[in-house]
């Protein structure tokens, strides 16, 4: 086992997977920062988790290098970081508009860039860390007239790729955890005819804590999670 993490830090936090995963690493003793672009939305799982929020936008350098600065001067420097924005843009490929594909990859993928390059400014010196990076379906499947989201997925998902096999050997754990299903939500609920259709948020932060706490003799990069009756 891996010494236990003291920070962790959720870019693109909000309801659903990222507050179930703030509720189990505030469980497991880790101070834990969420960081969304509207902080307002946060002040529910603030009160009762008692996480710290700060206000980003993943997609802009600035503002992420801000981020990192603060959560450095609030907990001292993340051991945890987790990557968990996403941005769609639906429709026939001769329809899209360039100005939304280009958002949808700005926060897909190159936000994960941003955050995962300022976390390893962080971590490398000190030779330990984890970085998670959070797919879906897209990341190895493209669906008709979602063209923009499997495009950026696909590229978060070759960014995590890269950076394990960088980072890895420097003692920086980075993993890709795809989730192949939908998630059970409050816009989203679970239906009683079909109660395994969705999955579990609770569930699956579970997953990730078990990533976080793997020893390095036996790292996972990537994994999928789905439920039984999914079809892939």
């Amino acid at each position: 086992m891996q010494e236990i993490p003291k920070t962790a830090l959720i870019v693109g936090a909000g309801a659903g997977l990222s507050a179930s995963l703030t509720r189990k690493l505030r469980a497991a003793g880790m101070n834990v920062a969420i960081a969304a672009r509207d902080v307002e939305k946060l002040a529910g799982l603030v009160e009762e988790t008692g996480a710290q929020a700060f206000a980003c936008d993943a997609a802009a350098a600035g503002s992420v290098a801000a981020l990192f600065a603060a959560v450095q001067a609030a907990f001292g420097p993340p051991d945890v970081v987790v990557y968990n924005p996403s941005f769609r843009v639906r429709g026939p490929l001769i329809g899209l508009e360039p100005a939304q594909v280009w958002k949808t990859l700005e926060i897909t993928a190159f936000g994960g860039f941003l955050v995962g390059q300022a976390a390893a400014k962080m971590m490398l010196p000190r030779g330990t860390g984890v970085i998670l990076f959070t797919g879906a379906s897209a990341s190895v499947k493209g669906y008709a007239q979602s063209a923009p989201f499997a495009m950026g997925k696909f590229a978060l998902r070759g960014l995590a790729q890269s950076m394990a096999r960088e980072l890895g050997p420097l003692g920086v754990h980075v993993a890709h955890i795809v989730i192949d299903g939908g998630i059970a939500g409050a816009r989203r609920p679970a239906q009683a005819e079909k109660p395994d259709a969705l999955l579990d948020p609770d569930v699956i932060a579970e997953t990730y804590l078990a990533v976080i706490a793997q020893s390095r003799s036996a790292w996972t990069h990537e994994l999928e999670v789905r439920p039984w009756v999914e079809t892939f």
